[in-house]
């Protein structure tokens, strides 16, 4: 009989993580049809789906940056990997409360693995979790993780006892559910965020003892009630956005954002620390949420979903088309949302995961999806997206735009009211029609295709290489604009970066006006974006 393990490790933890992903995969519809608290929205168990895809996808990468060194990876890494990736992917009301259980593990398993420190760490989870939750309520996730903290601090024995110890109460905890949340009880459900949690521990045990803990079968009533049967607690009534973003700010700031959140609407939760949070409510005024969130620091990712018919358990009608576009900025993602677009934003180093863009086309909620992905290496994360989509019935086209002004040209020719094929085929040669450019500052010394740069120097790159080596930014997209109007254009479009300053693009246009009077120009705002400027010419 081989030896249980005393110690979770770096590769237990990655087994965790991969586990916990394929049992929130196989439960997921399940765990969205019971989802009637606090919103009966049904994406609970694809909230808590991608949270730990993106916890998984970051203990990966710290597995394959130590496997081309000549290190191993450690538990430390791995742990903190998880709940920073938890973090930063965490997806509505449950999906952020286990990224702050996730984190509250991590900062004690970074310091050892054994029965002890799992017994502190599930005990500081559930602790964490109720901190983060402006007005904690029984008979949710919450009291599921404090269920089984408890269990664990009393369990004897080792590492797979503790872990046993519980899930199993964590189990016996969620069937008790229906009987603490009235809505749950005249539903006929157990609390769908507890349930995930319940799966997420599960896995844990597979991952110690090397055996599956037997699957409890819940019972999914055939017809959930509806809000206005007074399923719901928040009712048709209740506040009509939910909107998640990630901050940067300091631990004062938070204090006084959390104050501010909690006078607009519900379902706060605040995650994470040491300058990063993950900011999640349900209010009526978007802009104030958001608003809020800039005065307490740096706001990006920024998710605003309405409610609406999606409140009901049984969603309406899809709409027949919808256009899915994967922006560099928050300035260009406002530029893309009034035009009709499902937006996802990239973050720099951090491009969006298969999973997001899946959760993106599922919110554009319609038969018929365009998806934009706007980046060259996002090609295949988008095919991947795209091909799960279909598998849900969803009818996806991918037009492989390498660029932001690609998207932009091609979302300016599209119409919802043709057919598909038509449609797809114009946006796609507006993008092909569109050459692209982008101003970069290099960071060190290298070789490029227009000589040797130095670390300081602009970078004009054209269509992906870099062209030109200027000194200033100016100068350098003068003759940027030149190179590509050589070969004959009718439209410049410039998209400034958060401080370039509006000079630059009235300088640039009037350039454009005097050497090529047949070509427009239009100028947009990108917001906080990577590249000073980005150009396209059509």
């Amino acid at each position: 009989m081989p030896q249980l393990p005393d110690d979770l490790d770096a590769v237990a933890v990655r087994t965790w993580c991969s586990l916990a992903l394929e049992a929130l995969g196989r439960e997921r519809e399940e765990i969205d049809a019971i989802n009637v608290y606090p919103v009966a929205d049904g994406d609970t168990g694809t909230n808590l789906y991608l949270t730990v895809e993106s916890a998984a996808a970051a203990v990966e990468a710290v597995f394959a940056a130590h496997e081309t060194g000549s290190s191993v990876a450690d538990r430390a890494d791995a742990v903190r990997a998880m709940a920073h990736g938890a973090l930063i992917g965490a997806r509505g009301n449950s999906g952020t409360i286990l990224a702050q259980l996730l984190r509250g593990m991590a900062g004690v398993l970074a310091e050892g693995g054994d029965a002890n420190h799992l017994r502190a760490a599930l005990t500081r989870a559930a602790a964490a979790a109720r901190q983060a939750v402006a007005h904690p309520v029984e008979g949710t996730v919450l009291t599921v993780a404090t269920a089984a903290a408890e269990a664990a601090e009393r369990a004897a024995g080792g590492l797979v006892a503790v872990v046993g110890a519980a899930y199993e109460s964590a189990r016996t905890a969620l069937a008790a559910t229906p009987g603490q949340l009235a809505v749950l009880g005249r539903a006929g459900v157990v609390d769908a965020g507890g349930r995930g949690l319940v799966a997420v521990l599960g896995a844990l045990v597979e991952a110690v003892s090397g055996q599956a803990p037997e699957r409890t079968s819940w019972a999914v009533p055939d017809a959930l009630p509806r809000p206005a049967d007074d399923c719901a607690p928040a009712g048709a009534d209740g506040p009509a956005f939910e909107v998640i973003y990630l901050l940067e700010a300091g631990d004062e700031a938070v204090d006084r954002l959390r104050a501010r959140l909690d006078g607009l609407g519900d379902s706060l939760v605040v995650v994470g620390g040491d300058g990063l949070w993950n900011v999640h409510v349900h209010v009526d005024d978007a802009g104030a949420a958001v608003e809020a969130g800039v005065e307490a620091g740096r706001p990006y990712r920024i998710r605003i979903t309405h409610f609406g018919a999606d409140r009901v358990h049984a969603p309406a009608e899809p709409a027949q088309r919808g256009v899915v576009v994967v922006v560099p900025g928050d300035g260009l993602a406002g530029l893309c949302t009034e035009a009709g677009a499902t937006t996802v934003l990239a973050r720099p180093g951090e491009p969006p995961a298969s999973g997001e863009l899946v959760d993106a086309i599922r919110r554009a909620h319609a038969r018929e999806v365009v998806l934009l992905p706007n980046d060259a290496t996002l090609r295949h994360t988008a095919g991947a997206a795209a091909e799960q989509a279909r598998a849900e019935g969803v009818r996806v086209a991918l037009i492989p735009t390498r660029a932001a002004v690609q998207g932009l040209a091609a979302l300016a020719v599209h119409e919802p009211d043709r057919g598909f094929d038509e449609d797809v085929v114009a946006m796609t040669a507006a993008a092909g029609a569109t050459r692209y450019a982008e101003l970069a500052v290099a960071e060190r010394q290298s070789w490029t295709m227009a000589g040797v740069c130095q670390a300081g120097d602009i970078l004009g790159l054209i269509d992906g290489d870099v062209a030109v080596i200027g000194s200033d930014v100016p100068a350098t997209a003068r003759t940027v604009l030149d190179r590509m109007l050589s070969a004959g254009g009718e439209l410049v479009t410039l998209v400034l970066g958060e401080d370039v300053p509006d000079a630059l693009a009235d300088a640039l246009a009037e350039h454009v006006r005097e050497g090529y009077p047949a070509v427009d120009t239009v100028v947009y705002r990108g917001g906080h974006q990577v590249a000073p400027l980005l150009i396209g010419v059509e």
